[in-house]
């Protein structure tokens, strides 16, 4: 199921389960999964596309091992709040993966997840070839992060 309002999603989660945030990209597919209190998202890995059903293979597998109750997916939308290519590609492997899980599945705007990301690892001196390494997975965790808080923000509201 899709839903494209943080809110349905919420009502659609089972209790104290964890989540998944991914930032689904040309080349890679980063993977942050949360905590099962849903407050703390925690970068995991970098999936290398290669094709749907082995990127997808990947996804399923983390989903039963980490015992996942829904997805996140970073929505990529124009600085302006259009969407463009990039937008229909994600809810493009949204509707696919969709077609594969019955876990819930929504969206989160993306927009400067990866500045952040690159920033805090420029902060923390990492080095050029570890960047790159990891930037996907970290973009992955403000994604998760930043839907983990107005999940949180929903709850005390």
């Amino acid at each position: 199921m899709i839903f494209e309002d943080i809110e349905s999603f919420a009502q659609n989660l089972p209790a104290m389960q964890a989540i998944a945030g991914l930032d689904f990209g040309e080349k890679t597919i980063g993977v942050a999964v949360s905590d099962s209190f849903l407050s703390v998202a925690s970068p995991l890995e970098t999936i290398r596309r290669k094709k749907f059903t082995l990127d997808a293979e990947a996804l399923m597998q983390i989903v039963a091992h980490r015992n996942i109750a829904g997805l996140v997916l970073g929505l990529p939308r124009n600085m302006d709040g259009s969407e463009g290519p990039r937008c229909q590609k994600t809810r493009a492997f949204a509707r696919n993966l969709g077609r594969l899980t019955d876990i819930p599945i929504t969206y989160w705007d993306e927009r400067l997840s990866t500045v952040a990301a690159e920033r805090s690892l420029l902060e923390s001196d990492t080095s050029r070839k570890r960047r790159a390494e990891v930037i996907d997975h970290i973009a992955a965790g403000y994604i998760l992060q930043g839907a983990l808080d107005r999940l949180s923000h929903l709850k005390r509201g």
